[in-house]
């Protein structure tokens, strides 16, 4: 068990929490000390006690449902916020050097892998969501281009993909269309729960406030299935972000990459992608390393959540007035830690000791990661797309109607 000290009024009291993972039942196992001052005993009543696993609250924002839950114990929602935006673990020293036209360079500066931002609820939620989303395609009930599912012709081959907000058009098509946004065509706009997940990450300070995605592109992996390497077209703006759903996988990064057979490629550097996890891509990371996901080994879920270029919106395209008033949870400056965790001006001293335990395993489990951390390296081999590598849009298994 862990021990949490706090004053209140100059009487010091002890808090016992159970560990993060412990299948015993939570009590609010307090002892109450004399004041060492006056000598009397404390007799009150005393603060809510910590949830058995502060991830499992649930916010009134959309995501997690409305009202309390048995695992809210009282607690208001700034002070369920607050507990939630400590535990967001965030990491963001990746290194890999290279040589790019003869100057050394990270080519994965840039990148952010962002970890308990949808809590095991939310996450199946979202889930939910997505094969909702995937049974209204294959019923014709999106529009043409929103819903994709070819045909499974070789391995890697044939993943679902879903586009809100605009059509990507990923190679040059029959008519002679070149890769990118094509703003002619129409998409259904992103889902409320989709927009939900978009203000709780620029709130949280995952995404910035002047990069607020309006599309989004959901891949539905099945076991197998592969991302070939490239990296994302300039018609959308950097950051944009990958959030993963239902089985961890790896993405491969480096300026070039290889092809070993059919969904299997190798790089210089591997990143595991845990469950529920943001992986941010800006900079070097988004623009010099090309990034692939080799063949999953389970079921997979992504959404990648992308901003336009104002200059390649769709013609018919509307500003979601949602979408342009977020406001980010407010931290302190002075007290966040350069490069990884932020911490929420807070001034319940309960919320403070259970925010200060998150922060803790945070920092630790950002220790334990880079000291585990371990690259492969292999040599360099340049890599173009070729126009199989993707699936082409609008082709479903079953006949798509637009709305």
């Amino acid at each position: 068990q862990l021990i949490l000290t706090y004053e209140c009024c100059n009487d010091l009291i002890i808090v016992s929490i159970p560990e993060r993972g412990s299948e015993s039942t939570v009590t609010s196992d307090i002892t109450l000390i004399s004041n060492p001052v006056t000598g009397k005993q404390l007799a009150r009543t005393p603060p809510p006690p910590p949830p058995a696993a502060n991830s499992d609250i649930l916010l009134n924002d959309g995501l997690g449902g409305s009202g309390s839950t048995s695992s809210d114990n009282g607690l208001s929602e700034e002070q369920k916020e607050h507990i939630r935006f400590s535990q967001v673990v965030r990491k963001k020293d990746f290194v890999h050097m290279e040589k790019i036209n003869g100057k050394s360079m990270n080519v994965l500066k840039g990148l952010e892998l962002h970890t308990k931002v949808f809590n095991a609820e939310e996450q199946k939620k979202i889930i939910e969501c997505v094969y909702n989303l995937q049974c209204m395609g294959q019923k014709g009930q999106l529009r043409e281009r929103t819903y994709s599912e070819p045909r499974k012709w070789m391995r890697g081959k044939g993943r679902v993909t879903i586009q809100f907000g605009c059509c990507y058009n990923y190679a040059v098509d029959k008519i002679g269309n070149p890769p990118g946004i094509l703003r002619e065509e129409e998409v259904d706009p992103l889902p409320p729960l989709f927009k939900q997940m978009i203000k709780r990450m620029v709130r949280w300070h995952v995404l910035p406030t002047m990069c607020v995605p309006n599309s989004c592109i959901v891949n539905i992996y099945n076991e197998g299935d592969c991302i070939p390497p490239h990296i994302d077209h300039h018609d959308f703006l950097r950051p944009f972000c990958t959030v993963s759903f239902l089985t961890q996988c790896n993405i491969l990064f480096g300026s070039s990459l290889k092809i070993v057979s059919p969904g299997e490629f190798s790089g210089p550097v591997s990143i595991p992608l845990p469950v529920g996890s943001v992986l941010i891509l800006n900079g070097n990371g988004a623009d010099i390393a090309k990034h692939c996901v080799p063949a999953v080994p389970g079921k997979r879920i992504s959404i990648t959540f992308r901003r336009m270029d104002e200059s390649k919106l769709p013609y018919n395209f509307l500003p979601d007035p949602e979408l342009s008033r977020i406001k980010p949870f407010i931290v302190s400056p002075s007290s966040a830690p350069q490069g990884h965790h932020q911490k929420p001006v807070i001034n319940s001293s309960f919320v403070k000791a259970i925010v200060q335990q998150n922060q803790h395993r945070n920092d630790q489990a950002i220790k334990d990661k880079s000291d585990q951390e371990a690259t492969k390296t292999t040599k360099n081999d340049s890599f173009l797309c070729g126009n199989d590598d993707f699936p082409p849009l609008g082709k479903a298994s079953k006949g798509a109607s637009r709305r």
